[in-house]
C-alpha cells in the first residue's frame, strides 16, 4: 500500500497558473513532486500540466493586460510602453535622420565628382 493520495485545490492551482507561477513553484507550493503535479492534471483535466498551464494562465494574462490599459490612462511611460509594443509605434530620431540624409548628399556628390573626373 502506497503513500495516502495528495489532494490539490483546483482553485489555488488555477489562481497559482494566473499569476504564471513555474511547475516548480507550483509544486513548491503544494509541496509535491512534477509527476505528482503531472497526474493530478491528468486525472484533473484531462491534459498534461504544460497544456493545462497554457490554458489557465490565460486568465492572468487577461487580468495583467486590464491593469496596463489602466495604468496607461495615468502613466506616459506605460502608454508609450503599451504604443511601442502593441501599436507598432517607434522612437523617431530626427538628428539621426539629418545626419544620414546629409551623409547621403556627400556620397552623391563624391560619385558626381568622380565621373567628372575630379
Amino acid at each position: 500500500m502506497g503513500r495516502p493520495k495528495k489532494e490539490l485545490n483546483k482553485d489555488e492551482f488555477e489562481k497559482l497558473c494566473a499569476i504564471q507561477c513555474t511547475q516548480a513553484e507550483i509544486c513548491g507550493w503544494f509541496d509535491i513532486t512534477d509527476k505528482t503535479l503531472t497526474r493530478w492534471c491528468k486525472e484533473t483535466y484531462g491534459m498534461s500540466f504544460s497544456e493545462t498551464f497554457k490554458l489557465k494562465r490565460g486568465k492572468g494574462k487577461v487580468a495583467l493586460r486590464r491593469t496596463q490599459f489602466q495604468l496607461a490612462e495615468k502613466s506616459a511611460s506605460m502608454a508609450i510602453f503599451l504604443g511601442k509594443n502593441y501599436l507598432g509605434q517607434t522612437d523617431y530620431d530626427y538628428q539621426k535622420k539629418e545626419y544620414q540624409d546629409k551623409l547621403m548628399e556627400l556620397k552623391e556628390r563624391e560619385i558626381k565628382n568622380k565621373e567628372e573626373g575630379w
